[in-house]
């Protein structure tokens, strides 16, 4: 009893109480929500961010940020579309887009572990980089006309009513919580994450983890380029663009430290589809994209002051209980 208690305390009850209230408000305002079909077309008008939110869960947990996914998503696409124009086998444009994103996380992992910027300054500079690339390969063109099946891989269902990216979602959720909840490299994940001298002392690869994870970020948001590219069917230069609010606020809201070091994947999992639901939710009663945008940047803001404000009020608490002790003896 005492440990479902303190589970309904815990940041991750608090999300499952707010996504209860939130499908509970959602099927008030349209009986069509609690249907399959909704659910899965939920899933699907976001699931290239929900895809790069698991990689991300790993960076801030590690105590770095990544900006410029959106942008490596942006640059990705644009790589596939304008090989495409130029009449490469589409098979070979598409592994080249995903070798892009390696590529440019490597680019970022550099920096980043082996010059030892802040992730802050090298990942602003190269969300900027990658866009501008994009638009240099595609200009203000739309290129589409892709081969049939690669529409139909980003737009009809593969297994019943499920479509490909959602089910790859899903094997890839399945991986994140292995590696991160019972891996060696997750337990290193959050060592670096709460104090990367103590993990160099301890003999962790602090550089050759760092790097990793970047060029993981970089491979996630690739292969989400590609299959916003296969579900829209056509790609210009700003696809993406604004992508990465979403996707620090899932992990931010889903109690992952903006510091590093704490998390889990679980509270991130929960922030999704709180996320995806307020979305839908706003969606029905007919709430613009900016406002809608507004709401989730309102929504970061409180990911982040919440559980300080409550750290805050704890360590308070701790504090006078200690203060008492002392008095007393």
């Amino acid at each position: 009893m005492s440990r479902n208690l303190q589970r309904l305390k815990s940041w991750e009850g608090v999300l499952l109480l707010i996504l209860v209230a939130t499908i509970i408000l959602n099927s008030t305002l349209a009986p069509s929500y609690l249907r399959v079909g909704n659910w899965i077309n939920l899933f699907e008008l976001s699931i290239e961010k929900i895809i790069v939110a698991l990689a991300m869960t790993f960076i801030i947990i590690n105590a770095e940020i990544d900006l410029s996914v959106a942008s490596t998503m942006g640059l990705t696409a644009g790589v596939l579309a304008w090989l495409h124009m130029q009449g490469a086998p589409f098979p070979l444009a598409v592994i080249a887009a995903l070798l892009m994103g390696v590529i440019a996380g490597a680019f970022n992992g550099f920096w980043i572990a082996y010059a030892g910027l802040p992730s802050l300054v090298v990942t602003l500079a190269t969300m900027i980089m990658y866009r501008g690339g994009a638009r240099i390969l595609l200009e203000d063109r739309s290129i589409g006309e892709f081969p049939a099946w690669f529409s139909h891989l980003g737009q009809q269902p593969m297994v019943g009513p499920l479509p490909f990216a959602l089910i790859l979602f899903f094997a890839l959720t399945i991986l994140a919580i292995v590696v991160l909840h019972y891996s060696g490299f997750g337990r290193y994940v959050y060592v670096i994450g709460n104090n990367r001298d103590v993990a160099e002392y301890s003999g962790v690869k602090v550089r050759r983890v760092k790097m990793i994870l970047f060029i993981v970020s970089g491979t996630a948001a690739a292969l989400a380029g590609v299959l916003f590219a296969a579900r829209l069917g056509a790609v210009r230069g700003d696809l993406a663009n604004g992508f990465e609010l979403d996707i620090i606020t899932m992990v931010l809201l889903g109690g992952v430290s903006i510091f590093g070091g704490r998390g889990s994947m679980g509270g991130v999992l929960l922030s999704i589809l709180i996320v995806l639901n307020l979305r839908n939710g706003m969606s029905l009663l007919n709430l613009t994209g900016h406002l809608q945008s507004g709401v989730i940047g309102v929504l970061l803001i409180l990911s982040v002051l919440i559980p300080n404000m409550a750290a805050g009020v704890q360590g308070w608490l701790h504090r006078r209980r200690q203060a008492k002790i002392v008095h007393e003896t």
